[in-house]
């Protein structure tokens, strides 16, 4: 049986502490009936019945299966086809392998909603990624990769907090001139860079051989305009190779193989890929991308993608790239069923509009949002990608984080910790650069799926508690004297076949 959704969207004023408990009946829903015995598939790669039909792209399913023993969906045409099977096999990775004229914005789209209607909340319900690149043999390439990715170096056309990071340099695409660096094991220092940085940037990726690279500001599918706000050089791209060309005119080659993720959280566009000439497949082609987000549209709103300097970059080692990505999916969720629990199931076009009324909660007016928060949220939810293998592995280099967060079971009972660091007496992001930044919830994913929850302890902080997934709304400031602690009880889930 399929539970309404009308019972997490009664009531925004107590969606929060309910939330939790709606978590746990669905979860139980999911028990409530299989069709085999042994434990759930831990990855489904999702392949069209064309694409596993070409002997190169057939090639990139296979070693995807070899790789995680994973389990194989194949549609005729339409990505909405796997839900069933999804459903089924309720895997905590599916990869959607795709050719580049498959994965096109409308199939970003739809693997959106698809991964978010697995079960009855409305939380994304596995990571996933679409795994595609210029080639059969350059996502081949990304298949294979099975070797882990410490970030230890990073370079940015934007500001990044270099506090948080091992080592690393950026440039401002606001004030020219501008730079950041750190060397490792000493302090950002600000410096005096070029004036046109095309040539200094393409050299973070040729030369220093940056694991992270983060760019934000003015893009086309075809392009990255360096300086935001004063002219400087681009990106651009021609037969799957990135090139720099500075203010001069001069082309500058970039090829850095060195596996690397690719975060263009503010740039338009990016992700969108139109062709063989799309300068998402440029990056993962010659550019060493295994993993990268990107913006299918112009963007305006800025929460999808900014926020993920927060998990990933900003709480350094807790979250692989993966995870970092859909802990910020799920506190954007989270914010739009709190304060807009009336656009839970709406859609937006790639316009921003949606035929949905927006009406204003008094929590959303208490918390200073207004509509167009709504609408932006909407917006965001659906038309970020994520493209490589889910499952790899990429994570910043261990630092200290703002807070310590555990997680601890015993017999069946879940104890999840918060404590804030070094005397704290707030939780906040080191840095404010960028749209929509800070206040985000507090993350923490279980190590397996569960049902039958019940909360023992922490009600108070309104946890949101799912079968793979635990959510604290961010406390803001920290009362020294408490403990930011939730306890709960459930049970795994370890049957194939759940039918809802």
């Amino acid at each position: 049986m399929r539970l309404p959704l009308i019972k997490f969207l009664t009531s925004s004023r107590l969606l929060l502490a309910a939330a939790a408990l709606f978590s746990a009946a669905s979860c139980a829903a999911l028990g409530g009936k299989t069709t085999a015995a042994g434990k759930a598939p831990a990855y489904a790669v999702v392949v069209s019945q064309k694409t596993f039909n070409d002997p190169a792209w057939r090639g990139v399913v296979d070693a995807l299966e070899k790789k995680h023993k994973a389990t194989r969906i194949v549609y005729a045409s339409s990505v909405d086809e796997a839900l069933p099977k999804l459903r089924d096999r309720f895997p905590r990775y599916a990869c959607f392998v795709a050719q580049p004229a498959e994965a096109t914005r409308e199939f970003v789209v739809a693997v959106h909603r698809l991964t978010r209607n697995l079960d009855d909340d409305p939380y994304t319900d596995c990571f996933w990624g679409i795994l595609t690149g210029y080639s059969a043999a350059n996502a081949l390439r990304i298949a294979r990769c099975a070797e882990p990715l410490t970030v230890r170096r990073v370079a940015a056309g934007t500001d990044v907090a270099l506090d948080m990071c091992e080592e690393g340099v950026w440039y401002s695409e606001l004030k020219q001139g501008e730079m950041v660096k750190k060397e490792k094991g000493g302090k950002p220092l600000e410096l005096k860079g070029p004036a046109d940085t095309t040539e200094a940037l393409a050299h973070t990726l040729t030369e220093y051989k940056a694991d992270l690279f983060v760019t934000s500001g003015h893009a086309t599918e075809r392009g990255w305009q360096i300086g935001y706000s004063y002219r400087n050089g681009q990106f651009r791209c021609e037969n799957g190779a990135l090139y720099g060309l500075d203010t001069a005119g001069r082309k500058i080659p970039i090829v850095s193989p060195n596996p690397k993720v690719f975060m263009p959280i503010g740039n338009c566009l990016m992700g969108h890929i139109v062709g063989p000439d799309a300068m998402a497949l440029a990056y993962m082609n010659s550019g060493g991308v295994n993993q990268m987000l990107g913006y299918v549209v112009s963007t305006w709103f800025g929460y999808a993608g900014w926020g993920c300097l927060d998990y990933f970059v900003e709480q350094p080692g807790r979250y692989t790239f993966t995870e970092a990505f859909f802990a910020n999916q799920l506190a954007l969720q989270h914010r739009l069923a709190t304060f807009f629990p009336e656009l839970v199931s709406a859609e937006s076009d790639e316009n921003g509009a949606t035929q949905a009324n927006i009406p204003l909660s008094d929590e959303a007016r208490k918390a200073g949002l207004t509509a167009n928060d709504g609408r932006g949220l909407l917006f965001d939810r659906d038309y970020v990608a994520f493209y490589g293998d889910p499952a790899w592995e990429a994570r910043m280099a261990k630092q200290d984080c703002a807070w310590d967060q555990t997680l601890e079971e015993k017999g069946g009972v879940f104890t999840f910790e918060i404590k804030p660091n070094r005397g704290a007496d707030t939780f906040k992001p080191i840095s404010t650069n960028g749209s929509q930044r800070g206040g985000r919830p507090i993350v923490q994913f279980l190590p397996r799926r569960v049902r039958n929850i019940r909360i023992l302890e922490g009600a108070d902080l309104a946890p949101v508690i799912a079968d793979n997934f635990i959510l604290v709304p961010n406390p803001g400031k920290c009362d020294p004297r408490r403990k930011y602690r939730v306890v709960f009880q459930a049970a795994p889930i370890e049957a194939v076949g759940f039918r809802l």
